[in-house]
């Protein structure tokens, strides 16, 4: 059998810092410029080279968890290749929550869907403040709704038993219905004038 004519595309670390499509395309976009800028310092004289272009922390943190030098350019090449093949055939997650995530809550969830479903799995994140809490997840065909605002959907005909249960006591107001509550007390200022 002949070997293949297709270049392989050599596996590599994604590190959770790297979590969604739009990291991805960064960094692709930043190997070009910093590919184009050493194919320009071979045509320069030497001496009158500029200096090197400051790569970002995602970058950086790639590089140094695959072992590359992106000085080289048989590593840059290896890891655009690898980059293009995951923005190309990498599972993508949306993930709609009710606020921002911290990072340490994206990363932990990264890690598990990359543990669990695909080494390269890539979570797109996004903002519905309507689903109140929880979140709601779509695949390429499927989509599951874990917010309260659909267990509040999911439950209403007991929400509504619940209050109605309640009945009058719930709606009066009073503070005899709820002992709990207690008026406030008339301030020393104002007892003084009466």
């Amino acid at each position: 059998m002949a070997p293949s004519t297709k270049a392989k595309v050599q596996r590599l670390e994604l590190p959770t810092i790297i979590f969604g499509p739009v990291e991805v395309h960064r960094l692709l976009r930043e190997l070009e410029s910093l590919e184009d800028f050493l194919r320009q310092a071979t045509l320069r004289n030497p001496g009158k080279q500029p200096p090197l272009p400051k790569t970002s922390r995602d970058l950086e943190v790639m590089a140094n968890n695959n072992g590359l030098n992106l000085l080289l350019n048989d590593d840059l090449t290896k890891l655009k290749q690898f980059l293009s093949s995951v923005s190309k055939k990498a599972p993508v997650i949306h993930m709609s929550l009710a606020a921002d995530p911290s990072a340490t809550f994206t990363a932990k969830i990264v890690a598990w869907l990359r543990t669990n479903v695909h080494p390269y799995t890539l979570l797109q994140l996004g903002l519905q403040p309507t689903i109140a809490a929880g979140c709601e997840l779509r695949t390429a065909n499927k989509t599951f709704d874990f917010s309260l605002r659909n267990r509040f959907l999911q439950q209403r005909a007991m929400l509504l038993q619940s209050i109605d249960a309640a009945g009058p006591a719930a709606s009066s107001g009073t503070s005899a219905a709820n002992p709990a509550v207690t008026p406030p007390a008339p301030r020393a200022a104002e007892a003084k004038h009466e």
